[in-house]
């Protein structure tokens, strides 16, 4: 039996009987090998015979010479045992370069339902993105949110406590990894988001990209990593390794080396945004990271700086959403998170506590500047909430504990 994450499955399940590709993405150990098994269980369970069904796990060791587009495509063709409608699943299809070919073909003759998992950003770049236009669809998986985090514990007969805020915090250090769960005890699930990273490093950036000084890219990640939350340009950085570390380094290979993390979806850039002007701006840029789990793996200590860890908390559940999500500028302010579905706008501030005076009149101030009626909201922890001049205040814990839209 696997843990049901419904919310994905929900998206999916509609195109489970067409013939759009369906790709299925995020970073590694998020739980998509999980959610495609999941979606063969349930096209079985719909009365599709198994012969019917493809299933390439292209991780497993029985799988490890499938590694060129040929190869595959006779993998593929050795089980396909008649004419009936098929349904392939491909489980890291990235494995093989240049899948993108046969996987084309495969759908250009029909009869067929593809689905694909990936780990990074290159499996919608080049080829694919050009040859399959309008013929796939991306599902993004991220990690564990607070609901499933809770529901996965109960599931694998851990125990929970009734204090909420203490459950919260634990997910804030533990992050959602769905194997971290499986681990006692916290030096143990750090160990396992560290090798998670060192994967990533070896099977996702390696293979697609030429890391010249693989120290300076771990110092770079290491920054990024410890300040997520941060605005910061990339002369900030250059200065900080070029003067502070005293470490030689050019500003195309840090841009670069971010882009790689993002590609990699170990982080997120969430880009700032001009309320007035509605157009994106360029130079300072902010960063989340796919799992908290990844900034407590460097530390040594639990303390938690909750301004930015809440921060990513809320951005991942509007990525998770559906929502285009951005840093807001008004003028000289600055709104946490601008939220878009089409034309249609949130504006959302996030703080630990209002409790202080100075900081409730500090996180409201943005609002008024907004002239137009899209809905305002501010998320804190605080157990009381106030209505004020049409802010919607909202408990941060309520909030993902119970999936609650807004």
């Amino acid at each position: 039996m696997l843990f049901k994450r419904e919310k994905y499955l929900s998206k999916i399940r509609p195109f489970y009987h067409t013939d759009m590709i369906k790709v299925i993405s995020g970073i590694r150990r998020c739980g998509k090998s999980c959610i495609m098994q999941l979606i063969r269980d349930e096209v079985l369970a719909s009365g599709v015979p198994e012969k019917d069904i493809i299933y390439l796990d292209l991780d497993k060791r029985s799988n490890k010479s499938v590694k060129t587009p040929e190869l595959l495509e006779e993998k593929i063709d050795s089980l396909i045992k008649d004419d009936d409608f098929k349904y392939l699943f491909i489980d890291e299809v990235q494995n093989v370069k240049g899948f993108e070919e046969i996987i084309n073909a495969f759908n250009t003759d029909g009869n067929i339902s593809i689905f694909l998992t990936g780990s990074n950003s290159y499996l919608l770049s080049g080829e694919i993105a050009t040859k399959l236009t309008g013929r796939y669809l991306e599902f993004e998986i991220f990690t564990l949110d607070f609901s499933e985090y809770m529901n996965m514990k109960q599931y694998l007969g851990r125990s929970v406590s009734g204090d909420i805020t203490a459950e919260f915090n634990e997910y804030i250090i533990n992050g959602g990894f769905p194997k971290a769960l499986e681990y006692p005890d916290m030096e143990a699930r750090r160990f396992y988001t560290k090798s998670v990273i060192e994967e990533i490093f070896n099977k996702d950036i390696k293979s697609n990209v030429k890391i010249r000084n693989r120290y300076v890219f771990e110092r770079v990640q290491n920054y990024v990593i410890n300040n997520f939350g941060a605005a910061f340009r990339v002369q900030t950085l250059f200065d900080y390794f070029n003067k502070t570390e005293k470490i030689s380094v050019k500003k195309e290979t840090l841009r670069k080396y971010i882009q790689i993390l993002a590609n990699a979806k170990i982080i997120y850039e969430c880009p700032r945004f001009d309320c007035k002007s509605r157009k994106s701006l360029s130079g300072e840029q902010k960063y989340y990271l796919a799992d908290l789990s990844i900034y407590f793996m460097t530390v040594t200590d639990n303390r938690i700086n909750y301004g930015p860890a809440l921060e990513n908390l809320i951005y991942l559940y509007l990525r998770n959403s559906g929502y285009s999500v951005s840093v807001g500028r008004i003028g000289k302010l600055e709104c946490d998170f601008i939220v878009r579905r089409t034309n249609d706008y949130r504006y959302i501030q996030v703080a630990m506590t209002i409790a202080e005076r100075e900081t409730e009149e500090r996180e409201y101030r943005p609002f008024y500047q907004i002239r137009d009626n899209y809905p305002k909201y501010l998320l804190t922890l605080d157990p009381l909430l106030q209505e004020r001049d049409g802010v919607v205040h909202k408990n941060i814990i309520q909030v993902l504990s119970e999936n609650l839209l807004l």
